[in-house]
């Protein structure tokens, strides 16, 4: 319950933030804002793609290997849930507000400005905070170190601005988008995706062999 309730302080406050964004672009507090880009060090591109794939791949080896009886195994579902449909919201996002990315413009309220504009929000930190969400949901209470795995969308949010590939609020949605996936995946006895799928999934691969 403390878990939960610290999950929305922290969706209510990443949305207070990018609201403040917004509005105050080039005001008095602003958050929005151009930064000196580094593509070397742990900023590297190579290293954000690499916490990607593995991000993925971690989340469908975990969900098939355990399957859905394990506590462990719905949860690795739960990410699978959390990640898909926050993908698609975050790209039906990108594609209404066009909003052009640091890269392309020094101005960060270049809204609604082409199809190849797609910075709003940041769909990598979407990915990052829609998996470890549904781990510190279901473990937190029990095992604090948990909180731990923000460190991944905390990362991939600073390195995607370093990049130049996001303004500030990009990275805040994104993390505010991917933790409430990341939440409502919690909420269903059975992960919608294992709803769909064959029995076989449900049991997992490590109870088969």
């Amino acid at each position: 319950m403390r878990c939960r309730l610290v999950l929305r302080i922290r969706d209510l406050s990443l949305c207070a933030l990018l609201a403040t964004g917004v509005a105050n672009a080039g005001g008095v507090f602003p958050i929005d804002h151009t930064v000196t880009t580094s593509d070397s060090g742990i900023w590297a591109r190579k290293y954000t793609l690499g916490l990607e794939y593995g991000v993925i791949g971690t989340e469908v080896l975990g969900a098939l290997w355990f399957g859905g009886e394990s506590e462990v195994g719905k949860t690795y579902w739960q990410t699978i849930d959390a990640s898909v449909f926050s993908a698609a919201t975050s790209q039906a996002m990108k594609s209404g507000f066009r909003r052009k990315r640091p890269s392309q413009t020094n101005d960060p309220n270049e809204w609604f400005k082409g199809s190849n504009s797609q910075s709003f929000p940041s769909g990598e930190v979407t990915l990052q905070a829609s998996f470890v969400t549904p781990f510190i949901v279901n473990y937190a209470d029990r095992d604090p170190w948990i909180w731990a795995l923000e460190i991944l969308p905390a990362y991939d949010a600073v390195a995607r601005v370093k990049e130049g590939a996001h303004w500030q609020t990009d990275v805040l949605a994104g993390w505010a988008l991917g933790t409430g996936f990341g939440y409502f995946s919690t909420r269903y006895q059975t992960p919608v995706f294992l709803q769909i799928l064959p029995h076989g999934f449900m049991v997992g691969f490590h109870s088969q062999f």
